[in-house]
């Protein structure tokens, strides 16, 4: 199994749809959205998935959908509740580089704004500040690379995630 690809992980809002996208394009790279894969598997958009199955059932299928992604020299961009699935991660881990775009709380707060029609797993009655601190043990834990984006634009951060893998 070739280890050619790069998962970028974290929090909605961290720019990893946004960042991929031009990742990829720098590289020569096909992109992958594992929501986009979700959605049309299911046939549903994220959040009408989230609120008729139930967040454990979510984070069930995102696991086994992202567990079978297998492509090559592509950039990934899993949703931000992937980090909970531990054969997705795993599978993840094996494909590719993991990386994590680090992105301070006020940040993507401002950028997430309405996260409940975003599809975001949120566990009834939490907060984004909640799950930003439930799932950040989760990235750090799962990235080989961290890159953190204060105060970088797009293009700086592609470059610094260039740079840190020495492609």
């Amino acid at each position: 199994m070739n280890k050619d690809n790069i998962i970028l992980i974290g929090m909605p809002g961290a720019g990893k749809s946004t960042v991929g996208v031009v990742l990829a394009k720098v590289l020569g790279y096909q992109f992958v959205d594992t929501d986009l894969i979700i959605q049309q598997k299911e046939g549903k958009l994220l959040w009408q998935i989230i609120e008729e199955k139930g967040v454990e059932e979510f984070i069930r299928i995102e696991d086994q959908i992202n567990s079978q992604v297998n492509v090559s020299k592509s950039v990934i961009a899993p949703g931000g509740s992937a980090v909970f699935g531990e054969n997705a991660m795993k599978h993840f881990q094996e494909i590719g580089t993991v990386v994590y775009l680090d992105v301070d709380y006020p940040v993507l707060k401002k950028r997430v704004g309405n996260f409940e029609r975003r599809g975001v797993v949120l566990r009834h009655g939490n907060s984004f500040r909640d799950i930003y601190e439930e799932r950040l043990p989760y990235y750090q834990k799962y990235a080989q690379l961290s890159i953190k984006e204060r105060g970088l634009n797009i293009s700086q951060t592609v470059s610094s995630i260039i740079e840190a893998l020495d492609i």
